[in-house]
């Protein structure tokens, strides 16, 4: 299965969030890889606390390789070579997981046809090894969402199984943004229709992740006097009407991720030593194994 995350602001949590995903499906015991496809700012290496790769590689990465400069990309085991202080040991039973990290320096470029042949081998390729391939994509209408949408429009790729992941903060700004980069013009819908996608399919593939979502009965609103508690109720309750009008209710909400102090401060993977450190929330952990786990949960994504 291919999960693509995207996002059209920066600063949703799309990186460390699909990250975090990546690492609980290792744990869970699946081979996973990882595409740091954020061609302006390929820093996933730091999230996984890999320090030579920490914003990109220099050793030929996805950027080398889709323009055909390379046979093959640069693969880091993150097991490896991650920092361990970031990760972990690897524990007994978890998968494989392998990070293609982007060039160090690279930027966004064109798109053509011989970069979407490629971007489609290496995927074929790479359903073939591992059980599941997550993608990080640029945030805002880029190339490199336009060049994704022209390779899963191919027979042999959308039989990989493919779904997107649209992350927002939970904010007006955020989620008319979300709405915008999926339902309007040079959208996902847009250009996929006009790349071979059917709308229905796309629509049956895209849910939304809500991000730094503080609902009104967390301990984070522990404090608060009853004017900031009824002002964050009234907050909440409108933005829920918003997103119910822009296309972005519950029903095609796949995962909230609460806020978190440990990922405010740090972009990082939280282990569950961060857990039992009483350093990071349950909460967040739980939502991102729950995530993990539903992506390719048939059952799970139908009842949204």
């Amino acid at each position: 299965m291919l999960v693509i995350s995207t996002s059209d602001k920066g600063g949703t949590g799309r990186s460390v969030t699909t990250c975090n995903v990546a690492y609980r499906r290792a744990l869970l015991g699946d081979d996973v890889c990882y595409l740091d496809f954020d061609f302006g700012s390929p820093t996933s290496g730091a999230i996984f606390g890999i320090e030579g790769a920490a914003h990109g590689t220099d050793k030929g990465g996805l950027h080398q390789y889709l323009q055909g400069e390379l046979v093959e990309p640069h693969r880091i085991d993150v097991w490896a070579e991650g920092n361990p202080r970031t990760l972990g040991a690897r524990p007994s039973g978890a998968g494989r997981l392998v990070l293609f990290p982007g060039d160090g320096g690279g930027g966004e470029f064109n798109m053509n046809g011989d970069v979407v042949e490629r971007c489609a081998k290496l995927l074929m390729r790479l359903q073939e090894e591992f059980d599941i391939c997550l993608m990080d994509l640029s945030a805002g209408r880029s190339h490199a969402a336009e060049m994704v949408l022209t390779t899963t429009a191919r027979p042999e790729v959308q039989r990989m199984g493919v779904r997107w992941l649209v992350f927002h903060r939970w904010t007006r700004q955020h989620v008319a943004a979300a709405s915008g980069l999926v339902y309007g013009n040079r959208g996902l819908i847009d250009v996929g229709k006009n790349r071979g996608h059917l709308e229905s399919d796309l629509l049956d593939q895209i849910r939304f992740v809500r991000t730094a979502v503080v609902a009104p009965d967390s301990p984070e609103t522990m404090g608060l006097r009853a004017t900031q508690e009824a002002w964050l109720r009234k907050v909440n309750e409108d933005l829920n009407d918003r997103a119910i009008d822009l296309r972005l209710g519950r029903s095609s909400v796949i995962a909230t991720v609460p806020l978190d102090p440990v990922l405010q401060w740090r972009e990082q993977l939280i282990t569950d030593q961060d857990i039992y450190d009483d350093v990071a929330n349950a909460a967040t952990v739980e939502a991102f194994r729950k995530l993990a786990e539903d992506l390719d949960d048939n059952e799970a994504w139908a009842r949204l």
